[in-house]
């Protein structure tokens, strides 16, 4: 019973000590946040679906220069990082923005918008939906 006790003692120590943190560059990962927000890129606040289980897709876009989206939605959160080129995207009465490669944002959800690859060379977007089965990640709009 007592080497119980004593191994119990010994792993709750190991468990609670600090982690070893980098002495210099090139020890440990490095760590560059994208991204910290619970508002879209139109100022919506985040909401997930209401009902079904969590359910996350991750793609890359990719979109030819001058070729463009059809006008949509998104009925759950989006997250974007462009990896390449650069992207206009037309929100209608709330004006046209473009991001180009390293810009990060949460999509609009419920401001219809279209984008175009407004650059010279291919753009390429992750684009992480963060939802829940059931729920459609983008819902096309007429516009």
């Amino acid at each position: 019973m007592p080497y119980r006790l004593l191994a119990f003692v010994c792993s709750g120590a190991i468990a609670l000590a600090p982690a070893k943190l980098p002495a210099a560059e090139g020890e440990g990962p490095v760590v560059a946040p994208l991204l910290s927000t619970g508002t879209t890129i139109a100022g919506e606040v985040l909401h997930y679906p209401a009902s079904g289980h969590a359910h996350v897709t991750a793609s890359i876009v990719t979109l030819a220069p001058g070729v463009r989206t059809v006008a949509h939605k998104h009925g759950v959160p989006m997250f974007a990082y462009i990896l390449d080129g650069e992207i206009t995207v037309d929100y209608g009465d709330r004006g046209k923005r473009t991001y180009r490669k390293g810009d990060a944002l949460m999509e609009a959800m419920d401001v219809p918008h279209f984008g175009v690859d407004s650059g010279a060379a291919p753009v390429r977007i992750l684009v992480v939906f963060m939802g829940a089965d059931g729920a459609a990640d983008t819902i096309p709009v007429g516009r």
